[in-house]
């Protein structure tokens, strides 16, 4: 069988608006620094709500070139830890407000879509989390006993009523109404389309050097070739704030992994739920999952996550192959039908991770009018639509009513970064994901 190129991503590269390098001296009334979801949503949002302002999008690269553009397309309502542990953690009504906001998150997704000329492949479906090992049984039961005592609609579902969707056995599972799965890439630059429509500015190319408040007002943003000026601006560069030296606590990168099939059989697209939409995640940590394309081809990722600073090319790309490889093995399984699909399409990217699973979306302490969005943990295609309209109503003086919720903060906990640190966490997540394919 002949290897799939590596890096390439299953989705189609689209049209995104002009975006020069930032030259020279630049002002702006909001910059927006990165062209991602979050970013977006927010210049979309500003642009919308304040048709005057005077705004620019900077990107190091371009838009949809970082997790936004390379992610699974798994639009589903989770945010935060595990529903029992959010109930334990912040008490229930928290943790409640957590899974509706969520839940709103994903909502906003599908009006967002509504507004824009986005074929990005969208199909509405239930999302299940399932599994098949012991373990992870009792901590679905500990979730959905969290679900029904907060009044949530999550309800369990039987291993023959999984059985009866998609054809795979799973033991047990929890049924995610509010979901859908979609091509990022095309959302992301969609939206990017959208926003220069509405008169925003794009440079591309031209990654944040340094943040520096200025005297009078405003803040002055470093880039290769050039600076800006801006009254107020908007940092959405995930676990990028490390290398622009932002005081936001830690947002870690982690690489994720992800293979696309060959168009399935009409038996195996069928036996998958066909054109129901489902998408499947397992109960794991780590958890591996799959969802079908429109094209009847199968996407799935997770089982492996990398700690990737400090590591050379060579062994990088020696863990990218073995993620790969196990994510092959593993969607075979799911079904005879499966069992000789070729895999065509392989890639990774990276998440922001914080030590206690909450995003980091609020001002930067020490720079006026300056706010920070990253570290949704793995769900930031919902999260960073909703991060970055928060924030927008945050810039334009129309905060959310009510008590902010516990990932609107300046801060993630602190975690060593370097020396034994680095090799502390990466034995950590190597020792997370080996349990995690074992069981799966």
């Amino acid at each position: 069988m002949t290897r799939p190129p590596a890096g390439a991503p299953a989705w189609e590269p689209a049209e995104v608006p002009s975006q020069p390098p930032l030259h020279g001296l630049v002002t702006a009334d909001v910059a927006v620094v990165g062209a991602g979801l979050a970013g977006l949503a927010c210049a979309y949002h500003l642009a919308e709500r304040a048709p005057g302002l005077d705004i620019a999008v900077v990107d190091a690269q371009r838009p949809a070139a970082g997790a936004s553009g390379r992610g699974t397309g798994l639009l589903g309502p989770r945010a935060g830890p595990a529903i029992d542990r959010a109930v334990r953690r912040f008490g229930p009504e928290t943790a409640r407000r957590m899974h509706l906001a969520s839940v709103r998150a994903v909502d906003q997704v599908l009006d967002l879509y509504g507004r824009l000329d986005a074929r990005c492949g969208l199909r509405t479906g239930p999302q299940i989390v399932a599994t098949r090992s012991p373990l992870h049984l009792t901590a679905l039961g500990r979730q959905a006993k969290a679900y029904r005592e907060l009044g949530l609609d999550v309800p369990v579902l039987s291993g023959a009523a999984i059985r009866a969707r998609i054809g795979v056995p799973y033991t047990a599972g929890l049924l995610h109404r509010t979901a859908a799965t979609l091509d990022p890439a095309a959302l992301t630059c969609a939206l990017a389309r959208a926003c220069a429509a509405k008169g925003v500015r794009f440079y591309g190319n031209s990654p944040l050097r340094a943040l520096r408040p200025r005297d009078l007002a405003g803040s002055e943003l470093v880039f290769p070739h050039g600076t800006l000026y801006a009254g107020q601006a908007v940092l959405a560069v995930n676990s990028g704030a490390r290398e622009a030296g932002l005081p936001v606590g830690t947002v870690l990168p982690l690489e994720v992994y992800a293979v696309a099939t060959a168009p399935l059989s009409a038996a195996a697209y069928a036996a998958l739920g066909g054109r129901a939409g489902y998408a499947v995640v397992d109960a794991a940590p780590m958890a591996p999952y799959f969802r079908l394309l429109p094209d009847r081809g199968l996407v799935a990722g997770g089982g492996t996550v990398t700690a990737p600073a400090g590591l050379d090319a060579p062994r990088l790309q020696v863990l990218r192959e073995r993620a790969w490889n196990w994510l092959g093995r593993w969607l075979r399984s799911l079904h005879p039908e499966l069992s000789d699909v070729p895999v065509v399409h392989r890639w990774s990217g990276r998440v922001g991770m914080t030590l206690d699973d909450l995003p980091v979306v609020g001002p930067v302490q020490g720079c006026p009018g300056v706010w920070y969005i990253g570290g949704c943990c793995g769900h930031g295609l919902a999260l960073s639509v909703a991060h970055g309209a928060y924030v927008a109503g945050a810039l334009l003086g129309e905060p959310e009513p009510g008590v902010p919720l516990p990932w609107h903060r300046s801060r993630a906990p602190r975690i060593p970064g370097g020396g034994p640190g680095r090799h502390l966490l990466r034995g950590y997540v190597d020792i997370l994901g080996r349990a995690t394919r074992r069981t799966c």
